[in-house]
């Protein structure tokens, strides 16, 4: 007979574990047995191509537990975060190419691949995160990070063309199931009750779809630059945000900081701004495919790391909360035995 396995509490002990886990599995899969997930009809719908409809779900669910109350909140954070992300991801880019020269290269970088990988996140990710450590007005603050999709921002700050145009049905696209989710979830309690564990449910079955997405190959194919753009992504624009997230939002708007790290990613689509820029600027062609498969690197390697760091930034926060607490108690104590 069969013995129980528990599966999920050693699922759970991954730090992100319900995305981290997942996300790792799909991209072995897509690595090694590819074919295996296109044999087609409900196999390939919901481990291929399944992300996209399964994200939607869960920005209608969490749309729903969105009051009217906190749906300012929500904006703010978003603004926060976005401006947190696009300046923290162009800098260095900027910064190289004034100093060194456009084409210039850092540890076998270039601004090009720079810029692309490190403004651009992943929001199908961050919402996942959101809804593990932050709130449900943080999960809404993705309707403005979705602003960050696409080269503008890359484009506005690097070339000042404006070639470039944000393209606003697909943003309106974004924040339409989130706002008939808040809709149905202010309009009936009974609604938002019921729709609260979409949440969470549907993250590990568009984590796989997402890893699926992924392949080790682009890990070989980039080197180490692609490993280490991965690394500064993570670090500069995860680590970074998430300082500013504890400064600019007040401690009764958030559940806690680490969510603010959850903008440490590169987007899927970020592998297709380089190719963009050689598109409106020649000059470029001719380090669009290297730094293509850098920023595919740094797809890889954010989407693994970032929820890594962002537990631990969680993780470090109770244990601080914790300490503080036993500190106050103990201070108590002392106040007491003095007064007696």
């Amino acid at each position: 007979m069969w013995g129980k396995v528990p599966i999920l509490k050693a699922i759970n002990r991954v730090p992100g574990g319900l995305m981290v886990v997942f996300l790792v599995l799909g991209c072995l899969v897509n690595t090694f047995a590819p074919q295996s997930l296109m044999i087609g009809s409900f196999t390939t719908f919901l481990f291929k191509q399944g992300a996209m409809p399964l994200i939607a779900v869960l920005l209608f669910c969490s749309g729903a537990q969105i009051t009217v109350k906190t749906a300012g909140v929500a904006l703010w954070k978003g603004i926060v975060l976005n401006t947190s992300k696009v300046l923290l991801g162009v800098i260095p880019a900027l910064l190289l190419g004034h100093f060194l020269g456009q084409h210039a290269t850092w540890l076998g970088l270039t601004p090009l691949a720079l810029i692309s990988a490190m403004s651009n996140s992943n929001g199908g990710l961050y919402a996942a995160l959101a809804s593990r450590y932050g709130d449900d007005s943080d999960v809404g603050a993705v309707a403005i990070l979705s602003s960050n999709d696409g080269p503008f921002f890359e484009m506005a700050f690097m070339a000042g063309t404006g070639l470039a145009n944000i393209p606003w049905i697909t943003l309106w696209a974004v924040v339409v199931p989130i706002l008939i989710g808040m809709l149905l979830g202010n309009l009936d309690d009974d609604i938002r009750v019921f729709l609260k564990p979409g949440v969470m449910l549907s993250i590990p079955f568009f984590a796989f779809p997402l890893g699926a997405g992924l392949s080790l190959n682009q890990l070989i194919e980039a080197g180490i630059p692609g490993i280490i753009l991965g690394l500064l992504t993570v670090v500069v624009t995860g680590g970074g945000s998430y300082f500013v997230y504890k400064f600019l939002v007040p401690k009764s708007m958030r559940k806690g900081g680490a969510v603010g790290a959850a903008v440490g990613t590169s987007a899927g689509n970020a592998a297709a701004t380089p190719a963009a820029f050689a598109a409106v600027d020649p000059s470029f062609a001719a380090y669009a495919p290297v730094a293509t498969a850098q920023v595919g690197a740094s797809i890889v390697i954010t989407a693994i790391l970032c929820p890594l760091l962002v537990d631990f930034l969680a993780r470090r926060e109770r244990k601080a909360q914790g300490l503080a607490a036993e500190n106050s108690v103990s201070s108590l104590k002392d106040d007491i035995g003095t007064n007696l």
